[in-house]
């Protein structure tokens, strides 16, 4: 149990230099491409991350499989928490801009936030999928930028932010469970969408 929320708490805290280098970069064009370090890292090493392995949940949903997923996701969320108010402290510049980011956030309504989510889990399956299956990190490279620059919201990303900004309320817990669904359809979907197309062919 404790290296399940570990896997998921470094995969947090790769999340959370994605983010950072986001903040830090003027350019939000720079900022999205270097954001992907985070992934490509997560995905190298083998960490935890919620919206990495939701997508595979339709494929293999036995006990074990929740247990890393739900266990990870609480890393995530120690990992992301911990480093957001790290960096807060450290950087207070980028603790200044994340409050801007994380104020906008917060006039979306709560369907608003879901349809990003969805949109950014499945760019976050396809990232995945593609580096698991092909061993290539073209997916990574693509679809990380792809999602930021598009505006669609990624919950463990959105965890640092919101840590980073120190803005703690009910609102922004709402917006974080809402992004969370989001991104768990958005990383089902091509899965349970291809293997009702399989099913369908077999009859």
């Amino acid at each position: 149990m404790l290296n399940k929320i570990l896997s998921g708490v470094s995969a947090g805290v790769l999340i959370s230099i994605g983010g950072s280098v986001f903040l830090a970069c003027d350019n939000k064009y720079v900022g999205a491409v270097m954001f992907s370090v985070a992934l490509l890292c997560i995905c190298l090493k083998g960490y935890s991350l919620y919206t990495g392995k939701i997508g595979f949940i339709p494929e293999k949903h036995d006990k074990e499989a929740f247990s890393v997923l739900l266990l990870g996701l609480l890393g995530n969320l120690i990992g992301t928490v911990i480093c957001g108010y790290a960096i807060r402290y450290a950087l207070p510049a980028l603790g200044d801009t994340a409050e801007k980011i994380c104020t906008l956030k917060l006039e979306q309504s709560f369907p608003q936030t879901v349809i990003r989510g969805i949109f950014c889990g499945v760019l976050m399956y396809l990232a995945v999928s593609i580096f698991r299956d092909k061993q290539k990190v073209i997916g990574i490279l693509f679809c990380i930028p792809v999602f930021i620059l598009a505006g669609f919201e990624h919950s463990i990303a959105d965890m640092f932010y919101f840590a980073a900004s120190g803005i703690v309320s009910v609102s922004a817990f709402v917006f974080i469970v809402a992004v969370i669904l989001g991104n768990t359809v958005g990383g089902m979907l091509l899965p349970v969408l291809m293997r009702t197309k399989a099913k369908g062919d077999t009859k």
